[in-house]
């Protein structure tokens, strides 16, 4: 009989070993993942994070009609940011339309997003609520990775006026979409 009773004490053992190994397991798996730096497709950003953020607010920047661009933090705006110094072409005018195509995909949202653009206007453009032409000034020292030979590169600015995330030139703006849209919710 003493032996029937080892065999269940050790038996209640185990299992509580397998329930005590399973419960921590889950933790020792989520702390791999962690520090492997792996992240649910959900959860990325298809912008590259600027790590610092650059605090665009204490910039004074004017309005293409000499009006000064406000930040005002409260209203939670977000913004998408284009820098070009070069003359205004064909690629110029159809970013323009990308970033309206952006700006109309975010629904009611779209209310809290500027479209700053510091470049030469083209003369065929969609006028909309989100468009605000900009002196293009002293941009280009802040900034990083300005322009290249593929195109141009887009910037977001969050509501208090840090630029956090980089699209490199050639992006793909459902990428831009998807961050957005995740950003302005």
């Amino acid at each position: 009989m003493q032996t029937d009773e080892r065999k269940r004490q050790w038996r209640s053992r185990l299992v509580l070993l397998l329930i005590v190994a399973m419960f921590f397991s889950s933790f020792g798996i989520a702390a791999l993942l962690r520090f492997a730096g792996w992240q649910p497709e959900k959860h990325k950003n298809y912008g590259e994070l600027l790590n610092p953020p650059i605090d665009f607010s204490v910039h004074a920047f004017t309005r293409a009609d000499e009006r000064a661009y406000d930040w005002e933090p409260e209203l939670n705006r977000w913004r998408i940011v284009f820098v070009s110094d070069r003359p205004c072409a064909a690629e110029c005018t159809a970013m323009l339309d990308t970033l309206h195509r952006v700006w109309l995909s975010q629904g009611r949202h779209s209310e809290r997003i500027d479209v700053l653009w510091f470049a030469e206007v083209p003369a065929k453009r969609p006028d909309f609520k989100g468009f605000v032409p900009m002196v293009p000034g002293n941009i280009g020292a802040v900034l990083p990775d300005r322009e290249g030979p593929k195109g141009y590169p887009v910037y977001i600015i969050d509501s208090g006026g840090f630029v956090v995330l980089h699209y490199p030139a050639g992006f793909d703006p459902s990428g831009l979409r998807k961050d957005l849209a995740k950003l302005v919710k």
